[in-house]
């Protein structure tokens, strides 16, 4: 990984720091967007077609069968059941606690003014299935959507030679969720958000992707026959704030544990000690020896970084501006700094918090904002998948006092309609 110092950063060589990998969206729009518009003329025909093109998909049998789900868990390891039902038992356990509050209030009297909070009713989950599939993923979107209280839940992900790996299958059980379809890339996205005869849309997709899914998830959502989406999901990073206390195998395993998502992931290591940075480099070479992704983790360490700062305020202040998906504090005292934290969509204190528990079983969500846009998103929650109306009634005398109000806002605005619809009431 190349090496700056924050004392000589200049603002070209700052902003270059703070851009992820550029992702080409115009080219892969321009793939993409046929593909779109196959499936809004032909349904899950155009779907099939392109399954069969770009993953080797050869039946027209799409949906899983209650039959293979319950293959799944009859032949599935016991160990990896039960870490499932872990990761599920703590996952339901921290998002539970994020089930909406509806209130009242009395504006003014005979005013009552009350917000109540109803799920979206179909949404869509996709679940990745590329060099790794996710079991974890389903876990991290099923939950919420269950415990919002969804109506119907559809999930899609790229069968291989025409099967569900019985793992995610598995994960899919535990969530309730019985819709799983066969389908991958940007025609899943697809057909989830404009529907077909026998697969009627839905109205939010939720999960990550390639650059084709990220591609076809912007153009739905902007579409008048699509639907609305969690957030813009991109390349996974790490970003890792660590001082001379901190063990260097921890914090190399930590950085070669999002490296090897893919090969366009990035990590940044920021630190105030070139000693402990030389000790961390020492720990990744021998490390990444091991893995059998090792490929993927180089590649991605070329588009990665190292910075070396003055101070800890300084390490903060670039942390916030990056606003990493992850964010490790690694620090004597990582959480008094919890405070200064303002960018970042999960972030992990201290000796024994790796990221991979968030990935997987800690309880908090991993489907989280990239690309910096932890600045204006937060990760997925039960509310992601909820939606509020506010309600309100209106007695006689209520409408009477805020009467002269209305009426003179209106008749600001030039809406005539609006005053007198207040003002009619009032008529003899």
């Amino acid at each position: 990984m190349k090496k700056y110092y924050y004392k000589n950063l200049n603002t070209e060589i700052r902003k270059a720091l703070l851009r992820r990998p550029s992702i080409n969206f115009d080219g892969i729009f321009n793939v993409v967007k046929p593909i779109i518009n196959d499936v809004k003329q032909n349904g899950l025909q155009a779907a099939l077609k392109y399954a069969k093109e770009f993953d080797g998909f050869g039946t027209t049998e799409v949906k899983v069968s209650p039959a293979e789900f319950d293959e799944a868990e009859e032949n599935l390891d016991d160990e990896i059941k039960q870490a499932l039902k872990t990761a599920a038992a703590n996952i339901e356990k921290f998002h539970i606690e994020q089930i909406l509050k509806s209130y009242s209030v009395e504006t003014m009297p005979g005013i009552i003014c009350s917000r109540e909070f109803r799920a979206i009713e179909n949404v869509g989950l996709y679940v990745p299935g590329g060099s790794a599939v996710l079991p974890s993923t389903m876990l991290m979107l099923g939950i919420p959507a269950k415990i919002a209280g969804c109506k119907r839940v559809v999930v899609c992900s790229p069968a291989k030679n025409g099967r569900i790996n019985y793992p995610l299958l598995y994960a899919a059980k535990l969530c309730g969720i019985d819709e799983f379809y066969k389908l991958g890339g940007a025609q899943a996205i697809a057909l989830m958000a404009l529907g077909d005869v026998t697969i009627p849309k839905v109205d939010k997709i939720f999960g990550p992707g390639n650059q084709f899914v990220t591609a076809a998830k912007m153009l739905i959502s902007i579409d008048p026959d699509g639907c609305a989406i969690d957030m813009p999901a991109g390349p996974s990073e790490l970003l890792i704030i660590a001082d001379e206390t901190a063990n260097p195998a921890f914090v190399a395993a930590d950085l070669l544990s999002q490296a090897e998502h893919g090969e366009d992931s990035q990590v940044v290591l920021v630190s105030t000690s070139e000693k402990f940075i030389e000790q961390v480099n020492s720990e990744i070479a021998g490390q990444i020896q091991m893995l059998p992704r090792k490929a993927i983790a180089e590649k991605s360490f070329g588009g990665s970084f190292i910075l070396i700062t003055e101070n800890i305020e300084q390490a903060i202040e670039f942390s916030n501006e990056y606003a990493p998906e992850h964010l490790i504090i690694n620090l004597e005292n990582s959480e008094s700094n919890r405070d200064k934290i303002i960018n970042a969509g999960s972030v992990f204190f201290g000796q024994y918090s790796p990221e991979s528990v968030g990935d997987y079983a800690s309880g908090t969500n991993h489907s989280l904002p990239t690309s910096g846009y932890a600045k204006s998103f937060g990760g997925v929650t039960v509310e992601s998948f909820m939606k509020s109306i506010t309600f309100q009634h209106l007695t006689k005398e209520g409408l009477k006092q805020i009467s002269s109000a209305v009426e003179t806002i209106a008749e600001a605005e030039g809406l005539e309609a609006h005053k007198n619809a207040v003002t009619i009431r009032f008529k003899e």
